[in-house]
């Protein structure tokens, strides 16, 4: 099953972004609006906190994240016990942040908000089991309180670096995975599917289209949400580097979906180590030392929306942003 999240939090996201774009774009000295606003500040000291599963389950999860704690200035802080070796934990009541990243194993599937989303309260209804308030998850690994997948370390490192403000390595612009996708079936398929299910080639050995093979379990997306996990995204919001293939942050796809083989756009990694380029853009991102253009960007843009833009109550994306670039300017976490 590919990593995705629900469509609600998916819709909430693009709308909030497009405001964004909109007041960059209206409002001299907001420029930095339509930069990377997801990153954490350099330095951040990121709280974990688990739902629920064992010491044993969440010694795991910190053991595969030093990998990318030792290469760069973020910290992750498990709230461990060295008397007791328990783990932070964090509540459904919360009212208060247990953590800024909030780890479940009882949702389906392996997704995570991505970076300072998993504190945007904004993003869900108090009521969604998913979101970026403090009561809400914003990190799943599912089931991985019982029995792991072999890859799990590599799956444990892609949902964190979501959490970091990392997105998918095949819809990164200078990437060739758009043009390499077999997005619709072969002229001619009749839809066939296995015993599971799945839609697998016809009689004819016509195949199915991305389109329709994940229309099918364990997924079940709709073209919009294959669009959003899949689709390259020319954005100015992205800081995005060369593309690379051997990212753990690259999906493994069935060799139908590509047009030629070997493709170019498959993995050439081994899915669970961080590549040369996750631990590069991990020492852009986060720097072990302050960033002075950064902090100046922030202070600009904060110091315009400060100035009297739509006010919090008339549009709640507003105040978050205030969060954001003040967590920005003051090195801490929103």
């Amino acid at each position: 099953m590919l990593d995705s999240l629900p469509e609600p939090i998916e819709a909430a996201v693009e709308v909030r972004d497009a405001w964004r774009r909109r007041v960059a774009a209206e409002t001299a000295g907001l420029e930095f609006l339509v930069q990377d606003l997801s990153r954490w500040a350099p330095g951040a000291v990121l709280r974990v906190a688990f739902l629920d599963g064992d010491t044993e389950a969440h010694a795991k999860v910190e053991e595969a994240t030093r990998q990318i704690t030792d290469v760069c200035g973020i910290t992750l802080d498990f709230g461990r016990d060295p008397a007791t070796g328990a783990y932070r934990r964090w509540t459904t009541k919360d009212t208060e942040y247990a953590a800024e990243i909030r780890v479940s194993f009882d949702q389906g599937g392996y997704w995570s908000l991505v970076g300072t989303d998993s504190t945007d309260a904004t993003l869900a209804d108090a009521s969604s089991p998913i979101g970026g308030a403090p009561h809400q998850r914003s990190l799943n690994l599912s089931g991985f309180d019982g029995i792991l997948p072999d890859d799990w370390a590599g799956t444990v490192r892609h949902e964190f670096l979501h959490a970091l403000a990392f997105k998918h390595t095949h819809q990164n612009m200078r990437g060739p995975c758009a043009d390499e996708f077999r997005w619709e079936d072969d002229e001619g398929y009749v839809p066939t599917k296995d015993p599971r299910g799945v839609f697998v080639a016809d009689e004819a050995g016509r195949r199915p289209g991305v389109y329709t093979y994940l229309a099918g379990p364990p997924n079940r997306w709709t073209r919009a949400k294959v669009d959003f996990n899949l689709r390259t995204r020319e954005s100015d919001e992205t800081l995005a580097g060369p593309f690379d293939a051997k990212s753990v942050m690259l999906y493994q796809f069935e060799p139908f979906f590509y047009k030629t083989a070997p493709s170019p756009c498959a993995p050439a990694g081994n899915g669970i180590d961080l590549s040369e380029g996750d631990v590069r853009g991990l020492q852009v991102l986060y720097p072990r030392a302050a960033e002075p253009d950064l902090i100046k960007q922030a202070s600009t843009a904060l110091a315009t929306l400060s100035g009297g833009l739509e006010s919090a109550t008339a549009n709640p994306y507003r105040q978050r942003l205030v969060d954001v670039l003040s967590g920005l300017v003051e090195g801490r976490v929103p």
